[in-house]
């Protein structure tokens, strides 16, 4: 992508310029977003459960998988996996037959499995402690009623888990759309990459301040949408 401005712009031209060139990084970033909740979510979701698990040793195994991505840099969860296969395996992302030698899509696509890992991670966490808020009652009641206990889960359990976990999951939603950002360090060219060329080929500032509005606008629409959704949760519940 060429970044270099014309140094014979205008103003007006030079803004026009910038704002096309940042969309098009912004439009990576949501679609690193969207696909990172598309995935991590349901993925989070089967890792609570595992870690809820009778059978001690896959508990166990989980529980300490997520205690260590959670306590590891997302940074360098990223840097492992997208320069890890090349340095101790010689089988670099960009070589692999799926991305057809598109070096852009291998890279994207390896910052998309380290932010699905380590969301999933998050949102585990957040799924078993709404599950085990849930009163035994619940759990009893549904089994004199002869529900099996799939149907209790998703029919009765679930419902409950979601309206707790509305507030903490908006917390790493939000999260998420700034950690998007990290995607630059393994040369994916999302919003903030696109910014930081431009500010060192052109050596203009103002578009890291403009990115910046970019990453505010949407993190109050998450913001405004968690808002709506808890409300409406709220009054179904009462």
């Amino acid at each position: 992508m060429n970044l270099l401005l014309s140094a014979e712009t205008t103003g007006w031209d030079t803004f026009l310029s910038v704002t096309q060139k940042l969309a098009g990084g912004f439009g990576t970033t949501l679609l690193l977003f969207f696909l990172t909740l598309l995935f991590a979510i349901p993925l989070g979701l089967l890792f609570a459960c595992i870690s809820r698990a009778r059978f001690k040793p896959a508990r166990f195994l989980m529980r300490a998988f997520i205690y260590v991505i959670r306590g590891t840099p997302l940074l360098l969860q990223l840097m492992i996996v997208v320069y890890l296969p090349g340095i101790a395996f010689n089988a670099p992302l960009t070589k692999w037959e799926i991305f057809h030698q598109n070096v852009p899509l291998s890279y994207f696509c390896g910052a998309l499995f380290a932010f699905v890992i380590n969301y999933a991670c998050y949102f585990a966490e957040i799924f078993r402690g709404g599950i085990e808020n849930i009163p035994k009652g619940q759990y009893e009641a549904c089994e004199v009623l002869g529900m099996t206990k799939s149907q209790t889960f998703f029919r009765v359990i679930l419902l409950q888990v979601i309206r707790n976990i509305v507030a903490p999951m908006s917390n790493e939603v939000v999260t998420l759309v700034k950690d998007t950002a990290l995607a630059r360090t393994v040369s994916v060219v999302e919003i903030f990459f696109t910014a930081s060329e431009i500010l060192r080929l052109q050596f203009i500032i103002w578009p890291l301040f403009y990115t910046g509005a970019f990453y505010l606008l949407f993190s109050a629409l998450v913001t405004l949408f968690f808002g709506i959704v808890e409300k409406k949760l709220s009054r179904y519940w009462k």
